[in-house]
């Protein structure tokens, strides 16, 4: 696990407030939405803030955000080639 899956992770735990959840809980290739982690529609306007926040990266494009926030491993991608911060 890369340092950044992991503080990800961590980011996401604390963000959200998933209680009883750990990083090693959450694989990286694992669906955050639906059957996987079971995020919701308000949980992807936090990671969207997240996003902003911790890493400068502003999402506009809903389309985009949705090809973003399938895994771990496509969000530390796109946060590795587009982050500010």
């Amino acid at each position: 696990m890369t340092a950044l899956n992991e503080e990800l992770k961590r980011k996401i735990i604390d963000v959200l407030n998933l209680e009883d959840i750990t990083p090693t809980d959450i694989k990286d290739d694992e669906a955050l939405f639906d059957e996987g982690l079971g995020l919701d529609s308000i949980d992807a306007l936090e990671l969207i803030v997240l996003m902003d926040k911790d890493y400068g990266i502003k999402l506009t494009d809903p389309k985009l955000g949705k090809s973003i926030f399938q895994s771990i491993e496509t969000m530390v991608a796109y946060i590795s080639e587009n982050r500010t911060k």
